[in-house]
């Protein structure tokens, strides 16, 4: 999740955009160079909601010799926040990842994929989780108790590099330390203007690195991450713990705690995205284009279709939308078809606007039906491109982390109701925007971001929770020069069942 897979789209990873799933009882080798990348990054499963439980780090150290840009930290400590397993892999010549593992996620006691069965059988929304987690343990939690939890031990006055993961499938986190300012330095893999915060917003595959200086002598701090949504929906609203402990302590000194943000604040979540601002130096500069050839605008939300087999909503399903569009998603790979020129796999006629105009963000169109289909969107190779996207009111509103697999791409804009083409541009940060690979849609607003099209291969934008996709071809007309050709091992053979053995070194 936000390696650039240069000529090795193959490796990708999304099920039957890239390539075909793993099978059961199958493996399969990822081969892939990382290059110009360092940072902290994560992998998951990318099929269904397998990624609840497969998941981990992906740290990548600087080449040795080649320091950070900011003073070198005293211990590095990966957090992930979400579900309940951790697995890291490290890429670099020389170790400084601690054994003190910091990793957001979710817990369920039912099987994840039980859910999205359920859900795509009743036609409602899935069901949210039953608590979140710190490295695998939701902390002080009396309605969902676990043995023990993480402890992050820290000797007072060093500094450490806090790696911190959202590996969750659906929900923004607050994060805090209780009593403590953490600087940040780095979101997904790309350095930051270091600015300090009590408080992290993290959503869904975003990554954050922060420095946490450990100013005070004794005493234990509760760390914990809580739920942001904005949005009036049924949400996984429990709080996970953990603690920060100094050597000096008392056995039964008491955890300091503090106030939590409401589930619902807005202006704290602002005030954190507008601090993030690309470091833009003569060597990690900001590279976001100042022209643009393909200036795209797509809606993002949620639509009724009809499903006669639906158990629970009268013949109804809730699907997700993109310019009115939901996914289908299909059974041969779209890299596959389009790199054998194979026909009926998909269309290339998905929309760069909004089929109607409307008050996308007021009340919703009586219709709420969606078109159904598996579109692509072509790209020339090296084109540079610009896509506002914009939440509706469809339904309701709701906040989208939204990633583009190969790319990173720069948040130029961000606003409040409805774009306005004429006026809203003028306000857009085209000289250190942030860069990172997953951003947020606000809850009734828009985002714009820009990226070049240097990168052949099949892509997607999505938000992480109803499966909405937006898929990209880049350089339609050279991509077969630009692949190595692809084995079954390298892409997965026509009956879905890749070759060759999956391993980690």
């Amino acid at each position: 999740h936000g390696i650039r897979q240069f000529r090795t789209g193959w490796a990708d990873g999304p099920a039957y955009i890239t390539q075909c799933p793993i099978q059961p009882g199958q493996n399969y080798i990822y081969n892939f160079t990382i290059s110009g990348q360092r940072g902290t990054l994560l992998w998951h499963a990318h099929i269904l909601w397998l990624r609840a439980t497969v998941h981990g780090a992906l740290v990548i150290l600087p080449r040795l010799g080649v320091p950070y840009p900011f003073p070198k930290p005293y211990k590095e400590v990966v957090i992930v926040l979400g579900k309940s397993s951790n697995y890291i892999i490290q890429l670099s010549p020389a170790s400084m990842v601690g054994d003190d593992d910091f990793h957001y996620s979710e817990w369920w006691k039912s099987d994840v994929e039980a859910v999205i069965d359920e859900a795509q059988k009743s036609g409602f929304a899935p069901n949210v989780s039953d608590a979140h987690t710190i490295n695998g343990y939701t902390g002080f939690d009396p309605n969902c108790p676990s043995q023990g939890g993480f402890t992050l031990n820290v000797e007072s006055t060093k500094t450490y590099m806090l790696r911190i993961i959202n590996a969750g499938l659906n929900e923004q986190f607050f994060f805090i330390i209780a009593r403590h300012n953490l600087t940040i330095v780095e979101v997904d893999a790309c350095y930051v203007k270091p600015f300090k915060t009590d408080t992290v917003l993290i959503a869904p595959g975003q990554t954050t690195t922060a420095l946490l200086t450990a100013d005070h002598f004794s005493g234990s701090y509760a760390m914990t991450a809580s739920t942001f949504m904005d949005t009036p929906i049924s949400v996984d609203a429990t709080t996970a713990t953990a603690t920060l402990r100094y050597p000096r302590t008392a056995a039964n000194s008491r955890t300091i705690f503090t106030t939590i943000p409401p589930i619902n604040a807005t202006p704290i979540a602002n005030k954190y995205r507008d601090s993030l601002k690309s470091l833009n130096s003569g060597k990690y500069p900001a590279r976001v284009p100042l022209t643009v050839d393909h200036s795209l605008v797509f809606t993002v939300g949620l639509g009724i279709n009809l499903c006669p087999t639906c158990k629970g909503t009268n013949g109804i399903r809730l699907v997700g939308t993109v310019n009115n569009v939901t996914f289908v998603m299909p059974t041969t790979s779209l890299l596959q078809a389009h790199y054998f020129n194979e026909k009926g796999v998909f269309t290339d006629d998905f929309p760069g606007h909004p089929p109607h105009v409307f008050n996308y963000t007021g009340p919703g169109p009586r219709n709420l039906q969606t078109t159904a289909g598996t579109k692509v969107y072509r790209l020339p190779f090296n084109a540079t491109v610009q896509v506002v996207l914009q939440d509706t009111g469809i339904l309701l509103p709701e906040d989208h982390p939204i990633h583009l697999h190969g790319f990173n791409v720069f948040g130029v804009g961000r606003g409040m109701g409805n774009f306005n083409q004429d006026k809203d541009p003028k306000r857009f940060n085209l000289v250190d925007p942030v860069e990172r690979n997953t951003i947020g849609v606000p809850s009734g607003g828009w985002v714009a971001i820009r990226f070049r099209a240097d990168n052949p291969g099949t892509f997607s934008h999505l938000p992480l929770v109803f499966s909405i996709r937006i898929q990209f071809i880049a350089n339609a007309t050279g991509l077969v020069h630009a692949l190595p050709f692809g084995s079954a091992h390298d892409m997965g053979a026509k009956d879905g069942i890749p070759g060759g053995q999956w391993e980690v070194s």
